[in-house]
């Protein structure tokens, strides 16, 4: 029988992952990735980037419709409360105790600096996250062009990134029956000799 995972054990790892994560959904997910896939086999690479795929499409944060997908899958519905609850828990916490201080400290300097040098360091955890998504993601020369196009169509002409993923997600299936019938009239020919 498999080894049930603790309630306790799902919350406090997701308020570890809320607690250490600073700009949101992306730059989540390396520190997802290090507890849920590495260190606990929660989930395996290609499923947490199915539920952040997921999370991205459904209204919501990323990071809190992942942990809930992670939580549903351990342990059900408990197990989604649990997850999410301790995602979004210090998160709560922080923005009480900024809200009741920030009016105080808001043009201190050393603030301004120290806000814009976590800005940094957190597009440099996303930039390093969509490359290692690219080197398991992306495996063929289809692969490549629906990148290039889905990059483009959101940083360039505004497309919503629900309708790329979609897009996405049709040009797949498409691509599967393509590639069936194409392995079928193959076969046809072999058979045929």
């Amino acid at each position: 029988m498999e080894k049930r995972e603790s309630i306790a054990k799902m919350f406090w790892a997701f308020v570890k992952i809320g607690a250490l994560t600073f700009g949101g959904g992306y730059s989540m997910l390396p520190m997802l990735e290090r507890e849920c896939v590495d260190k606990t086999g929660w989930a395996t690479q290609e499923e947490l980037l199915e539920y952040f795929a997921i999370g991205q499409c459904t209204p919501g944060v990323i990071a809190v419709n992942t942990a809930t997908f992670v939580g549903i899958k351990l342990r059900g519905v408990v197990g989604a409360i649990a997850t999410t609850a301790g995602v979004v828990t210090p998160s709560i916490i922080i923005i009480s105790l900024i809200a009741a201080l920030l009016s105080n400290f808001s043009d201190v300097p050393a603030v301004q600096y120290a806000f814009s040098g976590i800005r940094v360091a957190v597009s440099a955890l996303i930039v390093n996250a969509v490359i290692g998504l690219c080197k398991k993601s992306i495996k063929n020369v289809w692969g490549i062009l629906l990148s290039v196009v889905g990059f483009a169509l959101v940083a360039f002409f505004g497309t919503s990134p629900v309708w790329v993923v979609l897009g996405a997600g049709l040009f797949g299936i498409v691509k599967m029956y393509i590639d069936k019938g194409a392995a079928n009239k193959s076969g046809e020919k072999e058979e045929g000799k």
